[in-house]
């Protein structure tokens, strides 16, 4: 495929896909968006923990174990802030911490944030192309039981256990997807928009609540597709089953087919949840069943071989996308 592959991505799912896709995508055809609505400023620095994610396993240095951070950290920093009673809720690693050090210096100084993660990334050694979803701040509030909660306390600092009773993308309303992101959504380069196995409602609707990404995604010439999240009735990584739970909202591959339908062209599923097939593509949206687990290098590449092949076969504009289907919780 001659044309470019646009990926949207959150954290530790998302960035294994977008692994295989770099694997098996040159850096001239593959652009890599990822979520920012984790942002967030602690301890003075600008940490960006998606991105991070991302950039972290595209170069092949990231905690294969933790699946966030990098591998063979240290924690020096860690218990020297522990010891002050400081904020150790949220850990960094020493070689993590140079990262923030040097993006929050970087935009102090005035530069984008897609500027500095394209240093970061090219400091890495990274080749493909990883740009924010945006340069402009915007935050993913929990709204719980607990009260109102930003992100990093619902899922760091309190292990996502308030329940969930909607999600708010604050500053949406102003903030502007990257440029060439929206470029990307109406160019006639595009050959296909891969949504990777991440969270729906935490990682891909911060994206989607973006001025012109979802109509972008709806008028889009090329095929949308999404691998699901879910495998047998459950997240492989993060609370993303939990929510459906807590949203009344069952938790299963047409539920997610739900969410995207207004855009949605294919979907890939689990080998286990082949039973739910039929369902799915009674909405128009076509399914592939294949194994989506990803343990090896090669369960990347396999995945991503299988992605870019369905895209090839899912004729977009085909299937209906009915206006007002989806969109984030509450």
């Amino acid at each position: 495929m001659n044309k470019t592959i646009l990926s949207l991505s959150g954290g530790v799912g998302g960035a294994k896909l977008a692994h295989g896709l770099s694997r098996t995508v040159s850096p001239d055809y593959l652009v890599i968006v990822g979520n920012t609505g984790d942002d967030f400023q602690h301890l003075g620095l600008h940490i960006s923990p998606d991105l991070d994610t991302i950039m972290y396993t595209l170069a092949g240095v990231a905690d294969p174990e933790r699946g966030w951070g990098m591998a063979a950290e240290t924690w020096n920093f860690m218990e020297a802030i522990s010891r002050f009673e400081g904020p150790a809720w949220f850990k960094l690693g020493d070689k993590d911490l140079a990262t923030h050090v040097y993006r929050t210096q970087a935009l102090k100084q005035g530069l984008g944030l897609a500027e500095v993660t394209r240093m970061l990334s090219r400091s890495f050694g990274i080749e493909h192309r990883v740009i924010p979803m945006s340069d402009d701040p915007l935050q993913t509030i929990i709204a719980t039981d607990q009260g109102q909660l930003p992100f990093q306390d619902y899922f760091v600092r309190l292990g996502c256990r308030p329940r969930i009773n909607t999600v708010e993308f604050r500053g949406s309303d102003r903030a502007h997807p990257h440029p060439d992101f929206v470029a990307l959504l109406n160019s006639r380069e595009l050959g296909a928009i891969i949504l990777c196995p991440s969270n729906p409602f935490l990682s891909i609707d911060p994206i989607l609540s973006l001025k012109k990404v979802r109509a972008g995604l709806q008028s889009a010439a090329a095929p949308v597709v999404a691998v699901s999240p879910i495998v047998g009735g459950k997240a492989l990584k993060g609370p993303a089953a939990k929510i459906m739970e807590e949203l009344k909202i069952p938790a299963n591959n047409l539920s997610v087919a739900q969410h995207y339908r207004d855009f949605l062209d294919g979907l890939i599923i689990d080998s286990g949840d082949e039973h739910e097939a039929q369902v799915i593509e009674e909405l128009g949206i076509k399914v592939k069943v294949t194994d989506t687990v990803m343990l090896s290098m090669q369960d990347r590449i396999d995945l991503a071989e299988t992605c870019l092949e369905f895209a090839l076969n899912v004729n977009p504009g085909v299937s209906p996308r009915p206006p007002g289907c989806g969109g984030h919780p509450g």
